[in-house]
């Protein structure tokens, strides 16, 4: 029997079974759904926008009283570009410790493990994430920098230094690139690892030349995801990194990230609404805007890379 409607059959005719008319009304419960899905996407539009118009009131009167230049300077009490440059240390050092073991990880679970394996390690791998990220710190202070780093590897490293934040930071972020990684690998059909196998290719060169570029989009999201986390850390860096601005590319030094100086700032000591307490909102719209534009990145690089099968 044919499926396809005449061009000019009436508006009530009837459609082959099978085929859902979408013309009918819908029923209440997914009216009642489409707009929850409505109102939760509003809605999280709408506490973007909230963050955003909190942040600015207390920017405005920091700047009436501190000049752009005086903030976006490498030195100085309200300097903004040491802390956005030990953010950046710490947060390269995390990515060079995160990409090849959570990849590693990733492509171990997805092309070389067993079931069995896979369901004792994945859970393993993500356990990580549920560390609270204090305990991470401590560990960074107490067993990175004295035995790893000072008593292991001889290194001259500061008490508090960039070097272990960002190591720290690497193992915690690896979870989510890890996991994100691996749905992105099962995600690749299996037609082409087959179509490898059968061109003479072997596990590994499957893994790196078709299931890798295949996965691409999804690897790339995951990196720049964890980028995101590592960004925003608060607690690892307060207590590993260091309390001091120091424009310096030495990640044996100690230097300040914006989180951290957030940290330090908020305890209280500042009166609300004076340019110091004001410090803290302008150092954070710049966070919000530089977390803005690594999302846009994302997308922009999931959009490139996408591949439909």
């Amino acid at each position: 029997m044919s499926t396809t409607l005449d061009a000019g059959s009436p508006p009530g005719a009837s459609l082959p079974s099978g085929i859902p008319d979408l013309g009918k009304k819908a029923r209440p419960g997914e009216t009642a759904i489409v707009w929850s899905l409505r109102v939760s996407a509003l809605l999280s539009v709408a506490i973007t926008v909230a963050i955003v118009v909190a942040l600015s009131r207390p920017v405005v009167d920091f700047f009436r009283e501190i000049p752009f230049g005086d903030f976006f300077a490498t030195e100085g009490r309200f300097a903004v570009l040491p802390l956005i440059s030990a953010t950046f240390v710490v947060t390269v050092i995390a990515l060079l410790v995160a990409v090849p073991l959570g990849l590693g990880a990733a492509m171990y679970l997805s092309e070389y493990a067993s079931r069995r394996a896979r369901k004792v390690l994945k859970p393993t791998v993500e356990l990580l994430a549920g560390v609270p990220s204090v305990v991470y710190g401590f560990f960074a202070v107490f067993f990175v920098t004295p035995t790893l780093l000072q008593d292991i590897l001889n290194l001259n490293v500061n008490f508090t230094n960039a070097l272990a934040a960002g190591l720290v930071l690497g193992v915690m972020i690896v979870p989510t690139v890890a996991s994100l990684s691996e749905d992105a690998f099962t995600a690749v059909p299996q037609a082409l690892r087959q179509g490898s196998f059968a061109m003479g290719a072997n596990r590994m060169q499957t893994t790196l030349r078709v299931v890798l570029p295949a996965a691409l989009s999804g690897v790339a999201a995951a990196v720049v995801l964890g980028m995101s986390r590592a960004v925003g850390e608060t607690m690892i860096v307060a207590l590993a990194a260091g309390g001091q601005k120091n424009l310096s590319a030495d990640p044996r030094e100690g230097m300040q990230t914006m989180t951290g100086f957030i940290a330090q700032t908020a305890r209280g000591e500042n009166p609300v609404g004076s340019t110091e307490y004001n410090t803290l909102f302008a150092v954070g719209l710049t966070l919000f805007v530089i977390t803005l534009v690594i999302n846009f990145v994302s997308i922009a690089l999931v959009r490139r890379f996408r591949q439909e099968y």
